[in-house]
């Protein structure tokens, strides 16, 4: 059985999206290597199927514990720490400072910068009519949030 680190590796790398045509690791702790579908020795889709059904995941990546959500919308400095220690991520909160008393060109001023680009667009193009006018729509909530 995979560790819940080891699948979320494996998830990245898109191993999961065709179970029976990607090598996958039958055991957490031999290096083990299944070969593929067809050639000699290979598992039976039997197999595949059932290393697939053994292996256990949470739904939710971070459970939805006090102090990890905000309100206002996005992370606490606490749900980004447990979901870096989690997943070896490297996420980060929202820059949080106005505009106005970032220094242009720096760092925190360029993340800014690119997150309300990029999910400005988002807004744009990739939700309804009704999720764009909504406050407490979850985009909404980001882009106040980043002060975008």
């Amino acid at each position: 059985m995979l560790t819940f680190k080891e699948y979320l590796e494996e998830a990245k790398r898109g191993l999961w999206d065709n179970i029976h045509a990607k090598r996958k690791r039958i055991k957490a702790g031999s290096g083990e290597k299944m070969r593929k579908p067809g050639s000699k020795g290979a598992p039976s889709a039997a197999d595949l199927k059932a290393a697939a059904e053994s292996v256990e995941v949470e739904d939710n990546i971070l459970e939805d514990k006090k102090g990890h959500y905000s309100d206002a919308g996005g992370m606490t400095q606490k749900g980004v720490d447990a979901y870096n220690r989690k997943t070896g991520g490297n996420l980060q909160t929202a820059v949080t400072t106005k505009p106005s008393k970032l220094k242009a060109g720096s760092k925190p001023a360029k993340r800014r910068k690119s997150f309300c680009a990029r999910m400005g667009g988002m807004k744009k193009r990739l939700t309804s009519a009704k999720t764009a006018r909504d406050p407490d729509s979850r985009i909404n909530k980001a882009l106040r949030k980043w002060n975008c």
